[in-house]
């Protein structure tokens, strides 16, 4: 495993989403998704949350990935637990943000 990657997975789970995203919205997306984004902000607010990267795909202007690492998995589910209305909300608001958003998956880092 490369440093860069073991800095990415520094915690043992990650949810990945793609997010598909018109060129009129693309710096309202980065400030709603990025590090200093509400959704961080939503995050922050729960136990084993370690950061999000925000990624921009430069061969596809309008496609972006969003990396949310958590220390574990049982982290992330009592966060979607305790605060799914608050994530319901956060994501009508931004839905118009986007054209398209699907999830990559939810990865569990291998070794150490």
């Amino acid at each position: 495993m490369t440093h860069a990657t073991k800095d990415v997975m520094q915690g043992g789970y990650a949810c990945i989403w793609e997010f598909v995203v018109p060129a009129a919205r693309r710096m309202e997306f980065e400030r709603d998704y990025g590090p200093g984004g509400r959704w961080v902000a939503l995050f922050r607010s729960a136990p084993g949350y370690l950061g999000t990267l925000l990624l921009h795909d430069d061969a596809m202007p309008g496609r972006y990935l969003t990396v949310d690492r958590w220390r574990s998995e049982a982290d992330y589910r009592d966060f979607r637990t305790t605060c799914a209305a608050l994530c319901d909300a956060l994501d009508r608001e931004c839905a118009s943000l986007t054209l398209a958003e699907r999830s990559i998956g939810n990865f569990t880092q291998v070794g150490s």
